[in-house]
């Protein structure tokens, strides 16, 4: 009986590009993939562990002499840890990347949601709420450095309003944003019940009547402006040793304006 020849395929040679040499001596602050999904999983402050989809950002320095980065090599890092991501792999992935990619420097943020269990204030139901979180991590020829950013809905209640008003007061839904850089470790839940604390009220995903009554009357006794906020909030990151820098920004959605109502502030500890 013939045997079957079998045809055995050639390695044939396929151009780099990317890795051409560029003549415009112009190097690339940040270039890389954005809005990649991923599965990864998250730490959470009393032990257990939340399961959730990541939106990644990766970027590298690009020399003035390289036409291009190899950008299939952002997503393979990804997978290479198939779900083993989670906030303790974060500064490894950052080596890894700047590594692979042949870089100085090198750029992560990945961001996902974060649910934290809460009980309402008088009925004690509870329900979940979900926070938006992300983490930036920068490496600078293999000096990494990260953040940690929250972004925390709240309740405000206008304190003008209250004081020209003979009876009610207008409010909005407000959005607390807080980075921090810290020196150890500061749980998300931390961050987010600092902000909640320092609002006209916080924010609940399911309230009874006794609980609405509860809310509005706390936000009616604690009025706050948006610089209130960002002050106020501020002020007990400045407490708290763990965190050496930090920046916090409020959004007031208005209620009786077609705009919102900003106020933005920051600082880096070691500066002073």
């Amino acid at each position: 009986m013939k045997a079957i020849e079998t045809n055995k395929v050639k390695p044939i040679s396929i151009a780099d590009v990317q890795g051409r040499p560029d003549t415009r001596n112009i190097a690339i602050d940040k270039v890389g993939v954005k809005d990649i999904r991923h599965p990864v999983h998250v730490q959470e402050r009393d032990g257990g562990e939340q399961h959730t989809v990541a939106s990644f950002n990766m970027y590298v320095e690009l020399p003035h002499n390289f036409k291009g980065t190899h950008m299939s090599r952002f997503v393979e890092i990804l997978n290479d840890h198939e779900r083993e991501i989670s906030v303790h792999s974060f500064i490894a992935m950052l080596g890894e990347m700047t590594d692979r990619l042949e870089a100085d420097r090198g750029h992560i943020e990945m961001t996902f949601s974060y649910f934290v269990s809460k009980h309402a204030p008088v009925s004690r139901v509870q329900s979940v709420v979900d926070y938006e979180v992300t983490l930036i991590g920068e490496i600078d020829r293999g000096q990494p450095t990260t953040q940690v950013k929250v972004v925390v809905p709240v309740t405000s209640l206008c304190p003008c309003s209250k004081a020209i008003s003979d009876y009610g007061a207008h409010n909005q839904r407000s959005h607390v944003t807080v980075a921090v850089r810290t020196n150890e470790l500061i749980w998300f839940e931390e961050l987010i019940e600092l902000v909640e604390q320092e609002a006209s009220c916080e924010l609940y995903g399911l309230l009874k009547r006794p609980d609405e009554k509860y809310v509005t009357e706390r936000a009616y006794d604690n009025p706050k402006f948006v610089e209130d906020m960002v002050r106020d909030v501020a002020a007990r990151l400045n407490q708290d040793e763990r965190i050496e820098g930090y920046t916090v920004e409020s959004e007031n959605f208005e209620s009786i304006h077609n705009h919102s109502a900003y106020a933005y502030v920051s600082r880096d500890k070691r500066d002073t």
